[in-house]
């Protein structure tokens, strides 16, 4: 390892506020730097998740968002401050001398092996006899465990998996379905084990007491934990149809089901349930292989509910061109099959649609009957939380994930929201709760699909709308839409327009919301510009 000191630009070469990637050293390596307000800051060039350039991401009072994934940096530290990822950026020591910039950077945090940082949890010779409970496998909970050791805490951490995998990348199982579990673990077992995180796979919590902060385990232990957080995301939702316990009928939940569905999709005729992400990434991933694909949705055109017609129509028109075939407006009312393998599927409007394999997304269902002494919410069973994601009206409990309906901070609004980013945000949010430091969950919730080549950037949690703005046409696969509600952007989408999705997560995460006035005439990207001098 050797410290590298380099003249890497004018002062005069940067304007505030915008990122810039310049080569550093002989080797081919590169720093981020930016401008702003008299000061000079330099950190590494790629995102942690996907490493997607950070040059095009949209910067903002000290920090870079990903443009890809909306992931959060502090150019000063070079701390994750927002997921999705796990791991920081370096930051380099910067100098102006004489009307240039000097970058110190350290060989080995350039590297192609080194470029991640991840955040060391300090070790402790005392050990506290406290045990914080961790029920599921997910990024929450992972999230929570890494939170806890980080901020030092030294009793017993136990993650209990109903799975058998380590802690996962889910969102890449329907995009990659031949990818094994393996090769998306967020740690290996010997970080858990490093930093004494105990994870109990194939295990259950049966019961969890939370008035006595008990749980009972599927292996037949019980733990007294002094704090808990429950977040062990939910169980599909059945189809409620005769003929639905046949084989060949998948949910896609882990790696096996994503393996199982694309080695039997092939040559085969399949079916699909839902027009939402999850069904619409599988047609994505398996039309080219299979017979046919057919979707099947309740809504007029895929994504209506989320994105509205205009886009879900364009993105259907996408689907058709690739030859996936759809029915919308329809409901399946029967699954039929032939010595105990589903053949077809019975539509509402009597068509029959053969079939060798369905894939069912219809979304989840909390998975909270095992709780007791939590508040519950009736209609879908997730847990009431506060804005610190600490479960209501109970000690010693917190809720992350799929599971918890929170306050989202921009509205107060009582919110469930399914986002593998938002999840690790709770899990961080709740280990800070659970150590009596205050925190609390204001992220801007951004996520991220990707069919046929086109990626669709969504920020913001949009219930209602009065209108949407666009910037580019619909049609062509190509713009930005700004939801607007009460003449205050609430939300944006895009295809092929980064880093505009970005840009605005940063307008709303500082709570000013934009109106519609200002985005008309600026856009994000200027008016981020604008606010950022005006700082």
């Amino acid at each position: 390892m050797s410290l590298i000191e380099a003249n890497v630009c004018s002062l005069n070469d940067l304007e505030d506020g915008v990122l810039k990637e310049f080569e550093i050293g002989t080797e081919g390596g590169k720093v981020l730097v930016v401008k702003d307000n008299g000061q000079v800051f330099a950190s590494g060039t790629k995102c942690t998740h996907y490493a997607a350039p950070l040059k095009s991401g949209a910067y903002s009072n000290g920090r870079v968002r990903c443009p890809w994934h909306g992931a959060c940096f502090s150019m000063k530290t070079g701390d994750i401050e927002d997921f999705p990822g796990g791991d920081s950026i370096h930051a380099f020591e910067t100098e102006v001398k004489d009307g240039q910039v000097w970058v110190k950077a350290h060989s080995d945090a350039l590297s192609a092996t080194g470029w991640k940082r991840t955040k060391t949890c300090p070790s402790h010779s005392q050990k506290s006899k406290e045990l914080f409970l961790l029920v599921g496998g997910g990024p929450a909970s992972a999230t929570c465990a890494e939170t806890l050791r980080q901020e030092g805490f030294t009793g017993r951490v136990v993650m209990v998996c109903k799975e058998g995998f380590l802690p996962y990348d889910r969102p890449k199982l329907s995009k990659t379905m031949t990818i094994t579990a393996d090769k998306v673990l967020l740690r290996n077992a010997e970080f858990y084990k490093k930093n004494d995180i105990e994870v109990l796979l194939r295990t259950e919590v049966v019961e969890l007491n939370a008035t006595e902060k008990t749980a009972k385990l599927s292996n037949g232990e019980t733990l007294k934990y002094d704090s808990a957080l429950v977040a062990c995301g939910g169980n599909p939702r059945p189809i409620p149809a005769p003929g639905f316990d046949l084989k060949h009928i998948y949910s896609l939940r882990d790696p096996d089901d994503a393996n199982n569905i694309v080695t039997l999709s092939e040559g085969k005729k399949v079916a699909i349930v839902g027009s939402s992400f999850i069904g619409m990434e599988v047609a994505s991933s398996i039309v080219k292989k299979a017979a046919s694909v057919v979707v099947i949705g309740m809504e007029t055109v895929p994504f209506e509910r989320v994105l509205g017609v205009d886009i879900g129509t364009a993105l259907q028109k996408l689907h058709e061109t690739n030859n996936v075939v759809f029915r919308m407006k329809r409901v399946v009312k029967e699954f039929r099959g032939i010595e105990g393998s589903v053949k077809s599927v019975l539509l509402d409007s009597g068509e029959l649609i053969e079939c060798d394999v369905v894939v069912v997304g219809a979304g989840i269902i909390p998975n909270t009957d095992f709780i007791k002494g939590a508040s519950i919410e009736a209609r879908d069973k997730s847990i009431l939380a506060d804005e610190s994601m600490k479960a209501v009206g109970v000690e010693g409990l917190w809720a992350a994930g799929d599971i918890a309906r929170f306050p989202y901070s921009l509205t107060k609004e009582s919110v469930r929201i399914e986002h593998w980013a938002v999840a690790q945000n709770e899990g961080r949010v709740a280990a800070l709760g659970m150590l009596g430091k205050k925190a609390i969950h204001d992220n801007i919730p951004f996520f991220w699909t990707t069919q046929f080549g086109k990626s669709v950037r969504y920020c913001g949690h949009v219930l209602s709308y009065d209108q949407v703005i666009y910037d580019g046409t619909v049609e062509s696969l190509s713009f930005v839409g700004y939801f607007i509600k009460n003449d205050k952007v609430v939300g944006a989408v895009s295809i092929a327009r980064d880093p505009y999705v970005a840009a605005v997560a940063e307008l709303m995460h500082s709570g000013n919301l934009p109106t519609a006035a200002e985005i008309k005439s600026l856009g994000p990207i200027e008016l981020l510009k604008k606010r950022s001098k005006a700082n």
